[in-house]
């Protein structure tokens, strides 16, 4: 073990990016267009409340971080002041989010490259992905956090222009181009498909969200946690805000809802409908590198979650071995290595895939919210029984705990209205089973030990 510590080396503002781009991904890139279709020109809406959620769950792990900035992040909170099961299946749970994030993200590789080559196998976009992005994060975490800041960075800007574009389209009213605003009623209403329609959309959009806790996970790396975890976690509203609801608004004046495809971005589908084919090819090349850059966070974010359980003896102990660089390699290695799955998948199920992960991961994010917003009820709890004082506490506790709960409950009932993900929510009590089994398992070595 040629390094005992992670390496405090992501400055600001590699955590300001990664806070803007850490949620800007396949989910809002590709998977909108599910989301479309369900609700149609209210998508705006489903983004708004299900972000408002997102913020207020950021907020509650932001008080914990800042309050004790370390590796594994919410699954260390969960053990120190809830209990050894939950830090157990918040950090496995996190992990398998991560690996079910990783497939979908490079499935989505295979889908962009197809815009171009239409010939090239999905399978072998997904090898190519997923070999540069594990060397990139072999080297040390300051290659990862320049790497990750020019993605973000790319997406950040390329939305921006967009949603500038798509408002002088919307604007000038070029000639061919008739209907803009009127897009959002013209076609069955702003709510085509009812609350029930929205209910539903807000299902698919915390697909979108999934991830952006990466925030706590950085905070064993973060140079200055004080300063920049609030700086970065007080900025989620303003980019839910202008990224998903402002995205969603022009792509609605512009392009009729119920006539956007599944074959894909609806970015690129609409902007080459309005005919601007050049907008289409750059889009294109955005929502490429968005996906690779969600693959990379994803990448290093189960590196540094399984180093975290292997610190708290929830996992073996050969993943807290680091490199001269302070990089978990083996965490690193494990966890690309198991994403090789889904290079297999693509080649046998290249058109089904997408979905199904879909709905894996929104049913394993919600646990993972479920943990942050328990667990900071439990780090409130021992606060006020121990005088201590928060420095960045979260908003209207414990009223917006309950509201947050409330919710992800609902996410999970209206799940099992989708036939897509019913199967994810069947298979939820198997998977806390197995989480369960594991737990009991590690106890009775450690008892035998």
């Amino acid at each position: 073990m040629a390094s005992k510590k992670l390496k405090r080396g992501l400055k600001n503002r590699h955590l300001q990016m990664m806070a803007l781009g850490s949620a800007i991904g396949t989910g809002l890139f590709y998977g909108s267009a599910s989301t479309i279709a369900l609700t149609g020109p209210s998508v705006m809406l489903a983004y708004l409340i299900s972000g408002i959620v997102i913020y207020l769950i950021m907020r509650m792990l932001g008080e914990m971080s800042v309050h004790e900035p370390v590796a594994g992040s919410f699954s260390y909170y969960a053990t120190k002041y809830w209990g050894g099961f939950p830090g157990f299946l918040a950090g496995w749970n996190y992990w398998y989010c991560y690996i079910m994030v990783s497939m979908a993200e490079i499935t989505a590789v295979g889908i962009y490259i197809n815009y171009w080559w239409p010939e090239v196998p999905q399978w072998l976009s997904a090898l190519v992905c997923l070999v540069v992005i594990t060397v990139i994060n072999l080297v040390n975490v300051r290659a990862y956090g320049e790497t990750e800041f020019w993605m973000a960075f790319t997406k950040v800007v390329a939305i921006l222009s967009m949603i500038l574009l798509g408002a002088y389209l919307i604007v000038t009213n070029p000639v061919g181009y008739p209907n803009n605003i009127s897009n959002l009623w013209n076609y069955g209403g702003f709510l085509p498909n009812g609350v029930w329609g929205l209910a539903m959309a807000c299902v698919v959009v915390m697909f979108s969200y999934g991830g952006i806790e990466l925030l706590g996970i950085t905070a064993g790396e973060a140079e200055d946690p004080d300063r920049s975890i609030p700086k970065a976690i007080n900025q989620v509203i303003w980019r839910i805000l202008i990224f998903y609801v402002g995205t969603m608004f022009i792509l609605m004046c512009l392009w009729p809802w119920n006539q956007v495809g599944m074959e894909s971005s609806p970015f690129v589908q609409i902007f080459d409908n309005v005919g601007i084919p050049a907008a289409a090819h750059i889009l294109n090349f955005v929502v490429l590198s968005a996906a690779v850059s969600v693959y990379n966070s994803a990448i290093y974010s189960n590196s540094r979650m399984l180093y975290g359980l292997a610190e708290k003896g929830d996992a073996p102990q050969v993943f807290k071995w680091l490199s001269a660089r302070g990089v978990p390699i083996v965490g690193t290695l494990v966890s690309s290595g198991i994403t090789l799955i889904i290079v297999v998948m693509n080649y046998l199920f290249p058109s089904q895939i997408f979905m199904y992960l879909f709905a894996v991961v929104i049913i394993s994010a919600v646990i993972n919210w479920v943990c942050i917003t328990m667990t900071h009820i439990r780090f409130r709890q021992y606060c006020e029984k121990n005088h201590v004082e928060s420095k960045f506490k979260s908003i209207f506790y414990p009223i917006t705990n309950y509201f947050c709960l409330a919710f992800l409950a609902g996410v999970i009932i209206m799940m099992t209205q989708i036939p897509d993900m019913k199967m994810a929510v069947i298979a939820l009590p198997i998977w806390l089973g197995i989480l369960y089994a594991g737990y009991r398992f590690k106890l009775s070595r450690k008892k035998h030990n």
